[in-house]
């Protein structure tokens, strides 16, 4: 069953360039943006923070999904693919907004039990003209079970560019923290394991993106990128970042594909 879209919400935001360059420190680069720096793409993660009171929380940690989608009542959240249209540069310092709505809501039934998907589209407004245009997929599902996991995708052998990455706890407690993120699965490790049945913490879905979006950005502008995401990747995990072509993605130790990828 699929629900019509609605509109959900608005939110403004002051881009603070302060902000913007802890999340350069934390990814290890430079943290040189200043005011009236166009902010590198996908850093607009960091901002648009709607947090909630802990009565809002479901026990993940992370927002219910009825305080924002009425009618979910599934307990598992999972990012699982997006794509965003960049048409111009967030500018760090200045105002913008963004307007969310829901496209669309499916409910189904899977090996797993009930899912919902739920596609979410943010609009960017920034100096009077629409910045950038972002669609998120997100699943929600039934508590872990004790069925075994979906076998990942192999990631390709072969690549243009590619280089050694590891995300460690202190990486995703200030991506955590620099997007508002309160979801367990990133800083409970005990959590991670006992309740939602991962090896460890698990690295988040749009950091693995931003890594994306910044090898490419080093090789050619962006105006486009879409994900999707394939397997869990763990923190302290030896995983790497491949580029071949408008074709990207993010490949675990043992060979499955994580994250992939398509830009233009």
């Amino acid at each position: 069953m699929t629900l019509p879209a609605s509109r959900l919400h608005s939110l403004p935001d002051t881009l603070d360039p302060a902000r913007a360059r802890a999340l350069q420190a934390a990814l290890g680069q430079e943290p040189d943006i200043m005011a009236g720096s166009p902010l590198p793409g996908f850093f607009h993660q960091i901002y648009f923070w709607d947090p909630r009171p802990p009565a809002d929380l479901g026990p993940d940690g992370h927002p219910r999904p009825d305080v924002r989608i009425p009618g979910i009542a599934l307990p598992r959240r999972m990012w699982a693919a997006g794509r965003v249209l960049f048409h111009q540069p967030l500018i760090a310092g200045m105002q913008a907004e963004r307007i969310t709505a829901v496209e669309a809501v499916t409910r189904r039934e899977g090996r797993s039990g009930r899912l919902a998907f739920v596609r979410l589209r943010h609009d960017i407004r920034q100096r009077r003209a629409l910045a950038l245009t972002e669609w998120q997929e997100l699943v929600y599902r039934e508590a872990a079970g004790e069925g075994p996991a979906p076998l990942a995708p192999r990631a390709p052998e072969t690549a243009e560019v590619a280089y050694d990455w590891q995300a460690d706890s202190t990486l995703l407690f200030r991506y955590s923290a620099l997007t508002c993120n309160g979801h367990r699965i990133h800083y409970d490790a005990d959590y991670a394991r006992g309740v939602e049945g991962y090896g460890g913490l698990v690295v988040h879905g749009p950091l693995l993106v931003q890594m994306l979006v910044m090898l490419a950005e080093a090789r050619a502008p962006l105006t486009e990128i879409s994900y999707r995401a394939t397997a869990p990747l763990l923190a302290n995990e030896p995983a790497r970042l491949c580029a071949q072509g408008q074709t990207l993605w993010v490949a675990g130790r043992d060979g499955r594909q994580c994250m992939t990828a398509r830009v233009r």
